[in-house]
């Protein structure tokens, strides 16, 4: 690591942290591959700013690069100031001495950060006792208090527990008590609430924003949630093949970008306020940054780009805003990316719901995992109660998002659907169909009309195979000849948007999003009826997802296809369903139209769910009223006549003894609240 002479920074010592020149390469076979490429960042005391960007854009790699984090195969050069001291080219020991006192991290995978085999609250005292002069007992006390600081219920006994008796969020309020803990001037968020459920993400954002309020940090915060970057940041820096593109205060950069690309973000973001507009997807992929020839990186995919865009441009103001800098010579306006047409829907897709057959009907769906103690000697000492009565009813041509939080028996219930077997209680039914009547051949028949889509596109795609066999692959099992198979393939790979040609490469030659593609073309190759779609865009870039939900959203008109879309980002449900089934802890506590559910939520837990949602315009996200749900959802191995939700529902804390009595002993029942919404809630606003 080398750093600049000292008088090159001088005017960024009062910075809370200022990044001067950054470059980061790392070792590849081929010689150095770069990853960051002159970043310039400064944040200044008690500031947020926001960095974001597609995936391998340099976002995280600044972050690691300003706490020495790097792997010995990075090479990185430039300037990293922390309040005047510079932290590239200094010794480990150093460097000891700055992380937590000076500038902390909060990582995106919290269980990658605690030590499993060490108790939280003897790392928190561990991380005090390293910055300040304490002994032993008061650094425990101090862990207890960083503990209830966060918001960990019963920080004094919870300070006892290892890492794995915490879930997911605990485990990151946790994290970010350790990195509070010397009250640093610089907080570094890497991504601190991906992978968290909406209502988790929520608490975590308020934990950090106390904080801050609490040590007066600043806060760096990487993320690809807009939404979360409009109501967290005060500045916005927007990063594109490893250097940063715009920059701007955060309600300039949404009201009015300047960069093609940061245009391009947010027209392919979904909004939970808004649904059923076509998303206006970034074409192409970002650029291998090993072949860039010196032009504008991002001229490939322009809509602007043309002889003008010769070198790579400087990141500049214009005119008199010198606070609003972005590296384009052009002037982008409104219309840039053509919005897709949405096809006209087939034949009967547009009758009255009523009228049109039911292609999936769920009714009192249950399921349960038995619970074994012992080794030599096992025994069922309990049962699990993932699914506990759920109701699904999907229509064709229709979408149906199912929603809840982690562990709510999202994925169980779809696996029981799929099973296409007799239910342990409930029932399903799959084209007028009862799946506890098939036989073998039956639900084999059967099976063709149901397809899945997986979250995970490269995990479910054999890398062994080439992409038209894995097409052809469901061909094979329900019947169909190798030269049958073979021929319906180009077709196949062109209506999901893929060229014919590309039938003989292999997954790993393709993007995430184009893997996803395949994914959706083997399972429409044997023209199903039902598309069950598990999380299927959670693990793509927002300009990629766009691209996919489009697509979705035409197969859907042209096909006639019917969707159980599951997924735990409202935004995208808001805007690809036409019903929405709500779930917690096993079971539906709400469904209805997708407009009357989210504009008039009834039960609280979904009131809940979507206050949480954040909506990537910075005035709307900033004066909307959150409703924070108190803890974790209890265990699903203790079975409760009562109101499942009610340990954490706000509207149960308001009630009278007689009421709470109700929610204590009865278990709501769905009921009609005015049209085609039903809740399950004795106090449901009508």
């Amino acid at each position: 690591m080398t750093a600049p002479p000292a008088d090159a920074v001088t005017p960024a010592r009062t910075a809370a942290l200022a990044v001067r020149d950054l470059h980061v390469d790392f070792d590849g076979p081929e010689g150095p591959v770069p990853a960051v490429r002159g970043v310039d960042l400064t944040l200044n005391p008690g500031e947020v700013l926001g960095l974001v960007g597609e995936s391998g854009s340099g976002k995280s790699t600044v972050a690691l690069a300003a706490m020495g984090l790097l792997p010995r195969t990075a090479r990185v050069r430039g300037s990293v100031l922390a309040g005047g001291t510079e932290l590239l080219g200094a010794g480990e020991k150093a460097l000891s001495r700055l992380r937590g006192s000076r500038v902390a991290m909060v990582f995106q995978d919290p269980l990658s950060a605690l030590t499993p085999v060490h108790r939280i609250g003897d790392q928190i005292a561990e991380a005090v006792r390293v910055h300040q002069d304490v002994t032993r007992e008061q650094a425990r006390r101090r862990a207890v208090e960083l503990l209830d600081l966060v918001g960990i219920p019963d920080p004094a006994r919870r300070a006892r527990a290892y890492p794995h008796e915490f879930s997911g969020g605990m485990r990151q309020r946790a994290v970010i008590a350790m990195a509070v803990a010397n009250d640093p001037d610089v907080i570094l968020a890497d991504e601190p609430t991906t992978a968290l459920d909406v209502t988790v993400q929520a608490q975590i954002l308020d934990v950090l924003r106390t904080a801050r309020r609490e040590t007066g940090a600043a806060l760096l915060l990487v993320s690809h949630d807009l939404g979360v970057i409009a109501g967290m940041a005060d500045r916005v820096a927007v990063m594109y093949a490893g250097r940063v593109v715009e920059s701007a205060p955060v309600d300039a950069l949404f009201a009015a970008p300047r960069m093609p690309y940061t245009i391009g973000l947010l027209g392919a973001v979904p909004r939970p306020d808004t649904g059923g507009r076509p998303l206006t997807p970034v074409p192409g992929s970002p650029p291998d940054l090993r072949k860039l020839s010196g032009g504008c990186p991002f001229a490939p995919r322009c809509p602007l780009a043309d002889d003008a865009c010769g070198d790579e441009p400087a990141l500049t103001g214009t005119g008199d805003d010198h606070d609003h800098l972005a590296a384009c010579v052009k002037t982008p306006g409104p219309g840039l990316y053509p919005v897709p047409e949405i096809p006209p829907a087939t034949a009967g897709a547009e009758a009255p719901r009523s009228e049109r057959p039911a292609v999936l009907r769920v009714q009192g769906l249950a399921k349960t995992f038995p619970v074994f103690k012992g080794t030599a000697f096992r025994r069922r000492v309990g049962s699990v109660y993932a699914v506990d009565g759920i109701d699904l009813d999907i229509r064709r041509g229709e979408t149906l998002g199912l929603v809840g939080e982690s562990g709510s028996g999202k994925s169980t219930a779809l696996m029981e659907i799929l099973r296409l077997a007799a239910p342990e209680a409930g029932e399903v039914e799959i084209l007028g169909r009862s799946a506890a009547g098939l036989t073998k051949r039956q639900a084999h028949a059967l099976r063709g009309s149901v397809q899945i889509v997986f979250q995970d596109p490269m995990a479910s795609l054999d890398p062994r195979m080439p992409v038209g066999e894995i097409v052809a692959e469901p061909l094979r099992a329900q019947g169909h000849g190798r030269a049958d198979a073979a021929g319906r393939i180009p077709r196949l790979l062109e209506l999901v948007g893929l060229e014919a040609a590309h039938a003989d490469r292999f997954p790993h030659e393709f993007s995430g999003g184009q893997r996803q593609r395949i994914g959706i073309a083997r399972a429409l190759a044997v023209e199903p009826e039902l598309l069950v779609l598990d999380e299927p865009v959670s693990a793509l870039d927002v300009s990629v997802q766009a691209g996919v939900l489009n697509l979705l959203q035409r197969l859907k008109r042209e096909l006639g296809l019917a969707y159980l879309f599951v997924s735990h980002d409202l935004a995208v449900v808001r805007h690809i369903a036409d019903r929405v089934s709500v779930m917690y802890l096993g079971r539906t506590v709400e469904s209805g139209p997708v407009e009357e559910v989210f504009a008039r939520p009834r039960h609280p837990y979904t009131q809940a769910l979507l206050s949480a949602v954040p909506v990537p315009d910075p005035s709307r996200e900033r004066a909307r009223e959150r409703i924070l749900l108190a803890g974790d959802p209890p265990s699903p191995a203790v079975r409760d006549e009562g109101c499942r939700f009610r340990g954490r529902c706000p509207l149960y804390a308001a009630l009278g003894d007689a009421e709470r009595s109700r929610c204590e002993g009865v278990r709501p029942a769905p009921r009609s609240l005015g049209g085609d919404q039903v809740a399950a809630c004795h106090f449901a606003a009508g």
